[in-house]
């Protein structure tokens, strides 16, 4: 899966916002908070509104706010308002998808792809986020070192950014000194 610049800048000013207890928050301090271009950052809102997940106020007090509590709108509720359909194959539906011969799983293989993407996305809310305790299944996953490696080609390979990954398990020690 790709995480479209557009839907991480989503997700972070979803999650900005259910912190927000009593006073909507302004665009510009949610940008600097999260780093996120401003301009974009407006396109990105207005897109959160129509979806029905933010709300905006205007007037010296305005800003945005969650448009319902933070326990109700999924990280799912969030991209798909940004980018559409959590997954899809070539712009259409997986199971629109029909292969022949030896690819002819494959469109059962988009559809798992599409049912562990909802697994994690839809259980996922902006309050775990805010609270700093996600789900059960998600924090399962993360605690696996695997889960942390990259696998294949990667473009600009370095290193990581924010959280470091979690420890592998210990090797032991193999000794040069004969015994």
């Amino acid at each position: 899966m790709r995480v479209s610049a557009k839907a991480d800048y989503a997700a972070r000013a979803a999650a900005e916002l259910s912190t927000a207890t009593d006073k909507p928050i302004k665009a510009d301090s949610i940008a600097k908070a999260q780093d996120i271009p401003a301009k974009f950052l407006e396109t990105i809102l207005l897109e959160l509104k129509h979806a029905g997940i933010v709300r905006s106020q205007r007037g010296p007090d305005g800003g945005y706010a969650l448009a319902r509590p933070a326990e109700d709108i999924s990280l799912a509720d969030v991209i798909r308002a940004v980018d559409g359909p959590l997954a899809n194959v070539r712009g259409d539906r997986p199971e629109n998808m029909a292969y022949s011969g030896a690819a002819e799983p494959l469109t059962d293989v988009w559809i798992a792809v599409r049912a562990a993407l909802r697994d994690i996305l839809e259980t996922t809310t902006l309050a775990h986020l805010r609270d700093g305790r996600l789900p059960p299944r998600v924090a399962e996953l993360v605690d696996d070192p695997g889960a942390w490696v990259s696998l294949g080609r990667i473009r600009g390979a370095g290193p990581t950014r924010g959280r470091s990954p979690k420890a592998a398990p210990a090797q032991p020690k193999v000794s040069s000194a004969k015994s």
